[in-house]
């Protein structure tokens, strides 16, 4: 579950970061656009009313005019040939209609362009829209009024105001908002700047010369580089695009869950069938994969149950029935010899019968879950000799030769469980010596990493289209290795799980003999 609250967190820092850059990026955008519309709107007008200037003055006089008012308006003004620039005809023909050019350097300087004539451009680096070049525009306007009478001011200054300046700009005859020290200072011939903080706003004065006319510019407008519907467009975009996150992180973990929900309810209903395929290493993907290994053990456990039961009552039928016909035997028996000849067979059949029970008990604790190993380091050369020792004594129809392993002393001690392993060898052995002809060998080798374990025989062999079958419970095959040779088809199938729980496989091939072989392949060391 952890996994899931880590993938979330994840995926919402994620968010959060790419939310965080994109918001970046829009900032910048939107700062930059609205820096370059404020430069143009309080820029064009002092541009275009020195374009005019120029317009009329003879080119000789141009240069030494534009350097003087240069420095008071702190804008270093240049004339640009209209040939050597990059300008479009449809560029040139917005410069002549009035407009100007804003090209960005930085975030605090640009370069404006205006149109003098049919020859030549105004250019200006504007390092920042300063209260020294609303100055200088202020002193530059009272300069260009002073050429008319008082009364022919108001008309300019009113035609000027329609055609080439963006900003207000009025006469007054008095300033209330002033102070008396500005007033002072407003005769004196200073001008007088007004900062309004509350509505981030500037207002200029400036006394004519000639008369107590007052020129007002402004008020004007102060860029605010992150006003509040910026801010809370913003905050509304990572607010929204943080929730979609969430959203498809839910909801793609949301769907996950209901195929689980799903296959969960399947299943409980008896479709063993059902699988889960929900990708993902996070916890929802190792469930269902947890979900698909329970599946696939309880449908093997319900296919073991049911080859159990009919294991089982065909295996009992035939001890059974020889019980049951040798009691019919000892009722009719006459005489005392026939009567214990009769119980020694019954002992028989029932020795029989708890050696099925003991291969059904372990067959069904190695397939059911996992059993307990106790895994310690072994001689396996000794064990094979132990088990090939037990054998010699129990029968002498078959030579059994025991080959001993020739690998240094080190490499034949490994981990396994002696008792699961002896009983692996034990059964392979004793199936050898049912199938054998005359000869079974059996020996052991080790490399660095695996081991292995190959008993032989001489008999008739096995079909290898029957090599897997000889490995499924309850199985015999119907040539040479027949229900006369004895068995359960347990034996085989107990060795193939003893292998699966060492880490390890069980394996069928020809021999060298002539009739088939059995191998043991397991690693040297155990995950324990």
């Amino acid at each position: 579950m952890s996994s899931i609250f880590l993938r979330i967190y994840g995926g919402l820092l994620f968010s959060l970061v790419l939310v965080s850059v994109l918001s970046g990026i829009v900032v910048t955008i939107v700062h930059g656009v609205r820096l370059a519309e404020y430069r143009e709107d309080m820029a064009q007008g002092t541009f275009r009313l020195v374009s005019e200037v120029l317009a009329a003055m003879p080119e000789e006089q141009r240069h030494k005019w534009l350097g003087e008012w240069g420095h008071k308006l702190s804008i270093p003004f240049s004339m640009l040939p209209l040939e050597r620039s990059d300008f479009t005809p449809k560029e040139i023909e917005q410069l002549s209609l009035g407009g100007i050019d804003v090209q960005m350097l930085t975030e605090k300087a640009a370069v404006i362009t205006a149109l003098i004539d049919d020859r030549w451009l105004l250019q200006g680096r504007v390092a920042e829209i300063s209260e020294q070049m609303a100055s200088g525009t202020i002193v530059f306007l009272r300069h260009l009024l002073s050429h008319y009478s008082a009364d022919e001011r108001v008309t300019v200054l009113a035609q000027r105001s329609g055609e080439s300046l963006s900003f207000p700009v009025s006469i007054v005859h008095s300033a209330a908002s002033l102070t008396p020290l500005q007033n002072t200072q407003l005769q004196q011939g200073s001008i007088v700047t007004v900062l309004n903080i509350r509505d981030e706003s500037l207002q200029l004065y400036a006394q004519m010369k000639d008369s107590d006319q007052i020129l007002h510019l402004g008020p004007l407008k102060l860029l605010n580089p992150y006003p509040f519907k910026l801010i809370l467009t913003l905050g509304l975009f990572v607010l929204i695009s943080l929730s979609l996150a969430i959203y498809i992180l839910v909801r793609g973990m949301e769907k996950r869950l209901r195929k689980l929900e799903r296959a969960a309810t399947r299943l409980s209903r008896g479709d063993f069938e059902v699988r889960v395929n929900v990708g993902g290493a996070d916890s929802i993907g190792r469930l269902a994969m947890a979900f698909n290994a329970m599946a696939d053990h309880i449908q093997r456990l319900l296919s073991l149950q049911k080859e159990m039961i009919r294991g089982v009552s065909h295996e009992l039928r035939t001890p059974v029935a020889r019980l049951r016909f040798g009691l019919d035997l000892i009722a009719d028996a006459r005489t005392q010899e026939a009567r214990e000849a009769q119980l020694e067979g019954m002992d028989q059949d029932i020795q029989e019968l708890d050696h099925l029970v003991d291969e059904f008990l372990t067959y069904a604790n190695l397939e059911q879950g996992t059993p307990t190993l106790r895994l310690k380091r072994h001689d396996v050369d000794k064990v094979v000799a132990q088990v090939v020792g037990e054998h010699l004594r129990l029968q002498n129809r078959v030579e059994i030769e025991h080959i001993p392993c020739n690998v240094l002393n080190p490499r034949r001690f490994v981990e396994i469980d002696r008792r699961y392993i002896h009983r692996a060898i034990q059964n392979l052995v004793g199936n050898a010596c049912r199938y054998a002809d005359s000869k079974v060998q059996v020996r052991f080798s080790s490399t660095q990493d695996t081991c292995r374990i190959d008993v032989d025989d001489d008999g008739a062999g096995i079909p290898e289209e029957q090599w897997e079958r000889v490995f499924s419970a309850f199985s015999r095959l119907d040539d040479s290795r027949t229900r006369k040779s004895g068995g359960y088809g347990l034996g085989l199938s107990i060795v193939r799980r003893i292998m699966y729980w060492h880490g390890g496989r069980a394996l069928v091939s020809h021999s060298p003999l002539g009739g088939a072989r059995f191998s043991l392949v397991w690693p040297r060391k155990q995950r324990h």
